[in-house]
This record gives structure tokens, sequence and C-alpha cells, in this order.
């Protein structure tokens, strides 16, 4: 992906927080906003030479990127992690709520940390990054939230309670701070893909997931970064809100 010419970034000036931006949506989702011109913060938890090449990727595009340690599920981290983005960039325009793990097994032999790992990261990070960057938002009467949920959240999926249960609540969440955060202009969306290629999707079987997906093929994370560009980037997007849209190839059509 290229950089857009400057006349053309629609987030020049602003920043962006992408969590769980080393590696597939997260990293995509990173360089998509680099592209508009963003500065962008990519959180990590673990992976910090994964997290500091999507920084080398965003500085080779011509735009400016630093890497964050921060375990969104922590509060304390949290509050690090925002402190530390006000410290170098002073505001922040943009929060992508996409950090997330899988824990998953069927609910008989699924264990309680299992269930609690994968619901507070999930699910209570981004309540807890949502509530820290809506501080920051709220005194700018400015910004845009997207959350990334999933099918899961809106189907079901054997073997996934805690992940389905986690997503679910993301997209009761987003509706919930789109009505609270619309009276000082920022919008709260949420994005829900489907089958992506990506770390979390390599180890499953493809052949009977292929027939519930009307376009055959599993999604790439550009397709998923492309639409939440779109959300945080466009003029376009600045009457959306409470929104859930799916990136799943045909998958949910309610």
């Amino acid at each position: 992906m290229e950089a857009l010419p400057v006349a053309l970034q629609q987030l020049q000036g602003k920043v962006a927080i992408v969590t769980g931006a080393s590696r597939g949506i997260g990293r995509a989702t990173a360089i998509a906003l680099a592209t508009e011109g963003a500065q962008v913060v990519v959180n990590y938890a673990s992976s910090s030479s994964a997290a500091e090449t999507v920084v080398e990727d965003i500085t080779a595009l011509g735009g400016d990127a630093i890497a964050i340690a921060a375990d969104v599920s922590n509060a304390d981290q949290v509050e690090a992690l925002i402190a530390s983005t006000l410290e170098k960039w002073g505001r922040i325009d943009v929060l992508v709520n996409n950090a997330g793990i899988t824990r998953d097994t069927l609910l008989l032999r699924m264990k309680l940390e299992e269930w609690q790992a994968v619901i507070d990261l999930n699910l209570t990070g981004v309540f807890l990054c949502t509530k820290a960057v809506s501080k920051i938002m709220l005194k700018q009467r400015s910004g845009r939230i997207i959350n990334i949920t999933s099918v899961a959240g809106q189907m079901g999926n054997a073997g996934q309670a805690n992940y389905s249960a986690a997503k679910a609540g993301v997209i009761g969440f987003t509706r919930t701070m789109a009505r609270e955060l619309a009276s000082r202009g920022i919008t709260v969306n949420a994005v829900a893909p489907g089958f992506i290629s990506t770390d979390m999707t390599a180890d499953l079987k493809s052949d009977g997931i292929l027939n519930l997906i009307p376009l055959q093929r599993y999604g790439q994370p550009e397709e998923v970064a492309g639409l939440i560009q779109f959300l945080a980037a466009a003029p376009a997007a600045g009457y959306i809100t409470g929104q859930v849209m799916n990136v799943d190839g045909g998958m949910v059509m309610a």
C-alpha cells in the first residue's frame, strides 16, 4: 500500500491508536491509517519485534508511528498507553479496538481461566481503552472509535462460547457508546470480520468453512482495514454511528 498524496490525506495532523497492531488486521489497519496521514500508535502486548516492523513499514511510506507496549485488559497499562500517546503527540482522534485472543474449546471442557482471559482482553479491554480515550475526545469535541467484533458475536460458533460472548458484548457496548458520545461529535462503530487470513485462522480446516461463505474464500486483512480506514478518515463517515458493518464474504445477511 502506498501513501496517498498529502493533499488527499484525511488524517493529516490526527493521531490514531490501534490496539493489537503488530500483526493481522491490526497491522493492516495501522498501515492504512498511516497512508491517510495519521500519526499512529502501534500497540502490542508481547511481540515487540513485530510491532517495530510495522513502525518501520509505516516510516518507509513516509508516515509517523511509534510502538507502545500495553496489555489492554490492565487498567494501569491502558492509562500508561494513553499518557505516552499524549506526551508524544498531545491528542487522540481515532481509536481502533482490535486486540483480541481466542481460547477455543467446547463449553463443558472450558476452564474458568479460559473464559475469563477472553472476556478480559476482548471485552474489558475495549471498555478500558474507550473510557480512557473518550475523556480526551469529549474535550476535543470530536473523535472516531471503531471496535472490532466478529460474526461469532452475531451468530455464535461452537467451541467459542467465550469469544462469541465477548464479541456480542462489543456490539452492545458500541451502540451504547454511540448514544452516549454522539452529542460531542464522536462516532462509535463496529466492524465484524468473518474468516480472515490471519494467524488466528491459520490452523482452521477451510473445507467446511468455505461452504458457509458465499464468496468461497477467506478475506484478507487489508479488506477489513479498508472499511476501518473509511470509518476513521472519510468525511462521508461522519454521519455513521452505532452501526455494525460486516466484512465476511456474505456469511451474515441479516
